[in-house]
């Protein structure tokens, strides 16, 4: 399993512990990830996701997963949040034309 939200593409970084001496020693900035259950309005179901808590943020801001998934760009997104913005976006286009 992967250290990368499936939302924003958030990744491990690379850095330095400096101790008091100032010696160097290379360490890892891992991302906050955690396993969330989203709903997905549109869809009408829940949708099981590794994500960052900086990601989870700017779901609940932006207004649900369905939001945030249709303003994404498609370079951030996982391959599996890729397949279901385009489903979401699918759904969300024939919605009004059925009305």
């Amino acid at each position: 399993m992967s250290r990368r939200c499936e939302l924003t593409g958030k990744g491990a970084l690379v850095g330095h512990t400096v101790s008091h001496s100032n010696i160097k020693t290379k360490r890892r900035f891992l991302p906050n990830l955690v396993n969330v259950t989203l709903q997905s309005e549109a869809l009408g179901r829940s949708v099981r996701l590794r994500i960052s808590a900086n990601a989870l943020k700017s779901v609940d801001h932006r207004g649900g997963l369905d939001a945030f998934l249709l303003k994404a760009r498609d370079g951030e997104l996982s391959p599996r949040a890729l397949l279901l913005k385009r489903q979401v976006s699918k759904k969300v286009t024939a919605a009004p034309a059925a009305s």
